[in-house]
């Protein structure tokens, strides 16, 4: 049997929400070892005169403690 843990991220990139994702999982591979999934519970984005500024996501990250 498997334990696993899960981690709460709130990630932010100017490029897309894809590329967020992958700062999280990225920022999240420096101190977490045998990262398993990432789940995506919310997207939002910041508006500037008509633009999109700031893309962010709120993701779920689970990751094995116990083989």
């Amino acid at each position: 049997m498997a334990i696993m843990k899960v981690l709460e991220i709130l990630s932010n990139s100017t490029k897309s929400w894809e590329d967020a994702t992958r700062n999280a999982v990225a920022e999240a591979s420096k101190t977490v070892k045998d990262i398993q999934s990432v789940y995506v519970q919310e997207q939002s984005a910041v508006v500037k005169n008509g633009k999109i500024k700031e893309f962010r996501v709120n993701v779920k990250i689970t990751f094995r403690v116990y083989k």
